[in-house]
């Protein structure tokens, strides 16, 4: 069993309802677990500004599934969710699902890179992670407190 971290975010549709499905369906993953989740915060659109505000939150699942089939398993969750990835980069979604962390995992490919590589520069990934692991320590990038207070939290506001 392995400790992973993900991240959600929505911004189209019932995006409350959105993460509260997503959450639900990660925790029925074949023997796996959510253990924690964090507050959900609404955050300023990253990327592309011009969109709606995101609802962002991370999930601490202990799971047996090795990276590539907890991946699987996650673009699966955003298809179910009508999420398609034919839009533009950083554009408007019903879910977006991403693998943070796995512990004692890395991987470098085309399909997936872990940790992942943009953790420190994003405060929609470090606010709810710091709310589950604020001394978790990112190979290569630092410890989550420490990373979350080098970026700019301005327009993010814990929900709930």
């Amino acid at each position: 069993m392995m400790r992973a971290y993900i991240a959600l975010g929505s911004n189209l549709g019932d995006s409350k309802q959105q993460l509260l499905d997503a959450i639900d369906k990660l925790g029925r993953l074949p023997n796996s677990r959510v253990l924690a989740r964090s507050r959900v915060y609404r955050t300023p659109p990253w990327g592309n500004v011009e969109q709606p505000d995101f609802l962002n939150a991370v999930v601490a699942l202990e799971t047996p599934l090795l990276p590539h089939d907890l991946l699987d398993a996650l673009l699966e969750i955003e298809r179910e969710a009508g999420r398609t990835r034919h839009g533009e980069r950083w554009g408007p979604r019903t879910l977006d699902l991403d693998l943070l962390y796995v512990a004692g995992q890395t991987v470098n490919d085309e399909r997936l890179t872990l940790p992942h590589p943009h953790i420190s520069e994003r405060a929609f990934v470090l606010l709810p992670l710091n709310d589950l692991a604020p001394d978790l320590e990112i190979p290569g990038q630092g410890r989550v407190s420490n990373l979350l207070r080098a970026v700019d939290t301005q327009g993010c506001e814990a929900m709930a």
